[in-house]
């Protein structure tokens, strides 16, 4: 219970951190009512969620290249997955009990939905702009990693390194827990809620501890031998691409709505002739 209350102080300073860092450029938004700002981030979460399946769709060069050096990088590591699992589990009793604690409760669902809620709730009722866009980040991202790893997990069938039947072993469409391991849902929960909060700061500091946190759930399923580094590996960088596509795509919409906000009118009077933009 302590380790929890630590570990969830910690995640309240860095959302202290994170107010400080958005007083000086927060927007907030007076004039909408709540609920139609609610309907209008339900109707953002949706799109953000369908931009991250369709957006593959419109790929060019250079994207094809990065998934290309992704998937042969994740091939490289697959070699090595067995050495590298029994590194880790060699290491758990030597792991610090908090950390593990804090890799087990922020990898939950239960938790990353409390923290995210939390963020996005702070950001609802305050109609604070830069904590709404952070919560919907988020909860796009995970919805969207959330079921490209359940479908993954249930059809490839990897055996977990707890399984002691190696890295190779796969039952497909299998249910049992134990054949659940690629990808790791621990280590997209926790990568999706750090990389989208980190994306907020500009200080490295500030971001690195973020990332630091984020990668305490990836290593401790290492520790626990319940995931291969491969299974880790990909989570993280699923959340990334998930993350920074999202954001992109949240951000052109609300640069839509700011450039739609403007009213132009044509004013003319004694020498003066021109065009007024109300924002």
């Amino acid at each position: 219970m302590q380790i929890k209350v630590t570990f969830f102080s910690i995640l309240f300073s860095l959302l202290f951190l994170y107010n400080l860092n958005a007083q000086n450029n927060e927007e907030v938004i007076e004039k909408e009512t709540t609920w139609n700002l609610f309907k209008t981030d339900v109707n953002l979460i949706f799109g953000g969620v369908k931009n991250a399946y369709t957006k593959p769709f419109q790929w060019k060069k250079d994207d094809w290249l990065t998934a290309g050096a992704v998937v042969a990088g994740t091939s490289l590591l697959y070699i090595y997955d067995e050495q590298t699992s029994e590194f880790f589990v060699n290491q758990e009793n030597k792991a610090p009990q908090m950390l593990k604690e804090i890799g087990w409760y922020y990898g939950s669902p239960q938790n990353f939905f409390m923290i995210s809620a939390g963020i996005y709730g702070y950001g609802l009722f305050a109609k604070n702009e830069k904590f709404r866009h952070t919560g919907v980040l988020i909860i796009s991202s995970a919805v969207a990693t959330g079921f490209i790893q359940t479908i993954s997990k249930n059809a490839f069938g990897r055996a977990r390194p707890s399984q002691n039947v190696g890295s190779r072993k796969y039952k497909f469409m299998s249910k049992e827990s134990g054949y659940h391991s690629f990808p790791s849902g621990h280590s997209i929960l926790s990568f999706t809620a750090s990389h989208a909060i980190a994306k907020q700061f500009d200080n490295l500091w500030v971001k690195g501890g973020i990332y630091a946190v984020g990668l305490i759930a990836p290593v401790s399923r290492l520790w626990a031998g319940a995931h291969w580094l491969t299974d880790v590996t990909l989570g993280m960088v699923l959340s990334v691409v998930i993350v920074d596509g999202v954001d992109n795509f949240l951000t052109s919409k609300r640069n839509n709505v700011k450039e739609k906000s403007i009213s132009w009118n044509f004013k003319a009077g004694y020498k003066t002739v021109g065009l007024v933009g109300t924002f």
